[in-house]
């Protein structure tokens, strides 16, 4: 039982879930069921060019709904490029619902878009305190529905959409209820053109979302709330804990094999399904220390450019961010709750032997499978040196609705700590 001061209450949101072989074929059919006549299709130019958001569009116009393509999403999203597609509907617009296909890129874009063209504002004002305005949408949104062709962000399942803010050089995002997708439609079909740097790297993402909800600190360790007060991420939880195991469980086999070969449908369909559950766990318990470190390593890059991903322009993928330094922040975090940690490590790597420091066990799977799929060696690997560790240390301190959810409260010495050890990992 917990005090009359601690919650006693966790909540739990999920959008509708669409999964399987064929299913992004049936999103006319859906959308019929929400009164839809008019529909913006969101998706960037290399999804673009698999000839799957056209095919989806044209699924949707079988049954009698207009359909839009705005193909100009920005891989890992900014202020700026959001705002496109923002201006993209307001201008071409009205619409009665939007389809995202692609990655978390995709998804986020078009839950901007949704807000800005339902209610008044603009971008900044809804961006997270301290970064933005922290404000939250008045009116209702549209229905979105979310079609991944990517594994491992999550964003159709989350209330979360995560930006770069280009003249503070920090990602952060935007969190409220109201953007959660409506449908998440899963076609593990759509993922099979991953190239095996984007495979590795949202794969890692999954991993840190199962293994930072697992971690988090409980729900009923934070103060009782007013059911006003609540939000998505109310810690570790039964239903998120369930998720995150299984989803663990998947990716201890299927990653690996699906960074090796991306035809291998068997892999591609389990982490389709590990990214499913993960994001069901982790859009509720929440994320803590990786993630909150992932922003400022992805919003500060200089010159890295990673395999697999289009363009010519600097970027260290989110899920390649959030790995990075995953090793050391779990090793701080262990004393918080060992058994848990311990749990992670032998969901990934049940016949992994070990004989070390028990604090050491899940940071010695996590690099041995970083260095098995291709993850660079640390965050000297993407360009940045112990001198660079103030500044990045000050962007994850903008993340406090992510580090209020770690279950061991990190100092900016300690965060600074985490950050030097993970300059090179191995």
């Amino acid at each position: 039982m917990t005090s009359p001061e601690h919650e006693t209450v966790f909540t739990y949101g999920a959008p509708a879930l669409k999964y399987g072989t064929g299913s992004s074929d049936e999103i006319g059919y859906d959308l019929t069921q929400y009164g839809v006549r008019r529909v913006l299709v969101v998706t960037d130019p290399t999804v673009a060019e698999t000839g799957w958001p056209a095919r989806i569009a044209t699924g949707i116009e079988s049954y009698g709904i207009t359909t839009e393509v705005f193909d100009g999403v920005h891989v890992e999203p900014t202020d700026v490029s959001m705002q496109k597609a923002v201006d993209f509907a307001r201008g071409s617009g009205p619409y009665d619902a939007f389809v995202a296909v692609g990655g978390g890129s995709s998804i986020d874009t078009a839950k901007a878009a949704n807000l800005l063209t339902s209610n008044e504002g603009s971008l900044m004002d809804y961006v997270n305190a301290p970064v933005g305005g922290g404000r939250a949408p008045s009116n209702p949104l549209k229905p979105l529905v979310a079609v991944p062709t990517t594994t491992g962000t999550g964003s159709e399942s989350t209330t979360v959409c995560v930006l770069d803010v280009l003249s503070l050089r920090v990602k952060s995002g935007i969190s409220h209820l109201r953007l959660r997708p409506t449908l998440a439609v899963v076609d593990p079909r759509l993922t099979v053109t991953q190239p095996a740097g984007v495979t590795a790297a949202s794969g890692m993402d999954i991993l840190c979302h199962a293994a930072e909800s697992y971690t988090a600190k409980p729900y009923t360790s934070f103060d009782r709330k007013k059911p006003e007060q609540r939000v998505p991420y109310c810690g570790s939880n039964p239903l998120a804990d369930m998720f995150a195991e299984k989803s663990l469980s998947l990716l201890s086999w299927a990653l690996p094999r699906a960074v090796r070969d991306g035809s291998d449908l068997e892999a591609r369909e389990a982490m389709a399904l590990a990214a499913t559950f993960a994001g069901l766990g982790f859009g509720n318990a929440g994320v803590h220390i990786p993630h909150a470190n992932a922003y400022p390593i992805a919003g500060q890059v200089r010159e890295f450019h990673p395999d697999g991903y289009p363009g010519d322009e600097a970027m260290v993928p989110h899920g390649m961010a959030v790995s990075l330094t995953a090793p050391e922040a779990f090793r701080f975090t262990f004393s918080a709750a060992p058994e848990r940690h311990l749990r992670v490590a032998r969901l990934l790597a049940p016949d992994f032997e070990w004989a070390g420091n028990f604090e050491d066990h899940l940071p010695a799977v996590l690099v041995n499978l970083m260095r098995e799929i291709g993850i660079p060696a640390g965050i000297g690997a993407v360009g940045y040196a112990e001198s660079d560790v103030d500044s990045l240390v000050s962007g994850t301190l903008k993340q406090q609705r992510l580090l209020a959810t770690a279950p061991r409260e990190a100092s900016e010495a300690d965060l600074a700590g985490i950050l030097r050890a993970s300059v090179q990992l191995w």
